[in-house]
């Protein structure tokens, strides 16, 4: 059982999620990579985001196909681990070495890192 408390409350999660950039948000990282949005060093270098038109083209994909929902539960996590095993939930990445996808999203990722490494930084 993981019980990793945040912070944050989820209003402010979610919402960092859709508003953001992918140097702060997993779920935007994933996306933008899988829509091919091209992952750039920002600011001192150390940061990756898909830049400005980029951050907004993931915002406006994300508003018009992602949606969320929730329930309250008093132990989340371990809902959470339930469904990660139970579920195909292929763009998680925590708990969910049993899906197929799993390898090949890593990699995507890892090559978009990559190449945004070899790029100059973006101002």
């Amino acid at each position: 059982m993981v019980n990793r408390t945040s912070t944050q409350n989820l209003r402010k999660r979610v919402r960092y999620h859709y508003r953001g950039n992918a140097a702060g948000s997993t779920l935007r990282l994933t996306l933008g990579c899988l829509l091919g949005l091209e992952l750039r060093r920002v600011g001192s270098g150390q940061r990756m985001t898909f830049g400005g038109a980029g951050e907004a083209t993931l915002s406006q994909w994300m508003a018009d196909n992602a949606r969320v929902c929730w329930i309250e539960q008093n132990e989340p996590w371990t809902l959470e681990s339930r469904l990660i095993s139970r579920l195909d939930l292929p763009l998680n990445l925590d708990q969910n070495r049993h899906n197929p996808f799993l390898s090949r999203l890593k990699e995507l990722r890892a090559r978009a890192r990559q190449r945004a490494r070899e790029l100059p930084i973006s101002s």
